[in-house]
């Protein structure tokens, strides 16, 4: 069975790894100075786990989950949705349960979790939370935020509208709402489980398999009608109050801006089960780490298989960690005039409402190299003409920009839904191949021999 312990053992030589001790509120100033994973082998007050992190944060880190060259990633991802869900399997006797903690004895502060920033109201869990449809017995994957009010209490960030849906049924017929945190599973769980587009019959976690090539194994939770991945180190169960609320936030959002305070539902936990390996999987939450990354990554296969069907050679779509997930930029290939506005508009139109800036650039600039990207901007831009700018679209939540539309109703004033927002396109390339005489002017001045030869080899 493929989990966490056996990936960060296959990729050691990957990773950062901090064998000093690190108190938990130093946890995440080390994370953000990581351009890789990065794993903590010894946390004062917490003996025998270790701590991980940062395991998509850029293209090497998320082709080791999919088993690719990083320049692949994206196409892997679109042969996956090809491959499509796959069942998973039950298992009687999962690692995840080795140890099964309930009642009286839930004690969270056993576990270490992190405060995101020094305004934080509580330490916040990130892992994914699965609930089931009272209906229709649907399965769905979410990745909240999870503040630690006391042993037993938890608030949980409700952050998308499936789960929303679900909440409002059990608090319409009054009932306790099931759900299960899962901490320190295989990655390609938590892959699978971002995929975000309309799907109809389906979990997002059937895509374990057709990520991994393994058959995914699930086991019920011991105290919840819920079933959980069997290779997790940690899964919280317990039931989501629908009358209870407590404060959530201010706390980082993905825009990398502090969120608004909100009443969000209590979690009261009913059993906390473990493996014998303690691995604690955080997500910071602050800048430039798995918080902007993750989420994304279907979001690029989806653009990058829409593109493709326009006609337009496409090498690579990418939502950098630097534009906050406002900002895409398309590496494609154009061979006539007017396939850059077609693409431009074509990514500003998708159903991803926080693509509110759009840049083409041609193979020749690497998208994952802000230097690339600068240079394209500064001499392949005219603002006059390769400028696209599109009013009055819809507006993100967590864009400060946005104009909430506040004749919308009540909650619109809390959730900055709905909200309008401009975007733009900008046209980053040269002139296409038969205009010969204006693209010879965009050629760069790289010295002799450039691309041929490697510095590490006269070290």
């Amino acid at each position: 069975m493929p989990d966490l312990a056996s990936f960060l053992d296959q990729h050691r030589d990957h990773h950062v790894h901090v064998h000093k001790q690190v108190a938990l509120d130093q946890v995440g100033a080390l994370t953000a100075q990581a351009d890789a994973p990065i794993v903590f082998e010894d946390i004062a007050g917490f003996p025998g786990w270790r701590l991980v992190d940062q395991l998509f944060v850029n293209r090497a880190a998320q082709s080791r989950v999919l088993g690719c060259e990083p320049t692949g990633v994206v196409q892997r991802l679109v042969d996956v949705l090809a491959q499509g869900p796959r069942p998973l399997r039950m298992v009687d006797d999962a690692p995840c349960q080795t140890h099964v903690i309930a009642q009286l004895d839930v004690d969270l502060g056993s576990l270490p979790v992190v405060r995101h920033t020094a305004i934080d109201p509580w330490p916040y869990t990130t892992s994914f939370a699965i609930h089931r449809d009272p209906d229709t017995g649907a399965l769905n994957q979410m990745n909240p935020r999870a503040g630690v009010l006391g042993p037993n209490k938890m608030v949980t960030s409700f952050v998308t509208s499936t789960a929303n849906g679900i909440l409002a049924k059990h608090r319409a017929a009054n009932t306790p709402m099931p759900q299960a945190i899962v901490i320190g599973a295989h990655p390609a769980w938590e892959m699978a489980g971002v995929y975000s587009h309309p799907h109809k019959d389906w979990w997002e976690l059937e895509l374990f398999e057709a990520i991994t090539g393994q058959t995914g194994d699930m086991v019920r939770c011991k105290t919840v009608d819920l079933i959980v991945p069997a290779d997790a180190s940690v899964v919280i169960e317990g039931f989501v109050s629908p009358v209870e609320t407590a404060q959530d936030g201010p706390s980082p959002g993905p825009s990398m801006l502090f969120t608004l305070a909100d009443q969000q539902p209590v979690f009261e936990v009913t059993a906390i089960t473990m493996s014998d390996t303690l691995i604690y999987r955080n997500h910071m939450m602050t800048p430039f780490t798995d918080h902007q990354e993750l989420p994304r990554l279907f979001h690029e296969a989806i653009l990058f298989e829409r593109l493709q069907a326009m006609g337009i050679k496409v090498h690579d779509v990418a939502f950098p960690s630097g534009g906050g997930a406002l900002l895409c930029v398309i590496q494609i290939e154009p061979a006539a005039d007017g396939q850059v506005t077609d693409a431009l508009l074509s990514v500003l139109g998708s159903t991803f409402m926080n693509a509110k800036m759009v840049v083409a650039v041609d193979p020749d600039i690497d998208i994952h190299d802000p230097r690339d990207v600068e240079y394209a901007l500064a001499t392949r831009v005219d603002p006059s003409r390769d400028v696209l700018i599109v009013p009055n679209s819809r507006g993100w939540p967590f864009d400060p920009t946005a104009r909430p539309i506040l004749e919308a109703g009540e909650a619109t004033a809390r959730s900055r839904f709905p909200a309008v927002v401009g975007r733009w396109g900008i046209d980053a390339t040269k002139p296409v191949p038969y205009r010969s005489a204006e693209r010879s002017l965009f050629e760069r001045a790289w010295p002799e021999h450039w691309g041929e030869i490697n510095l590490t080899d006269f070290l």
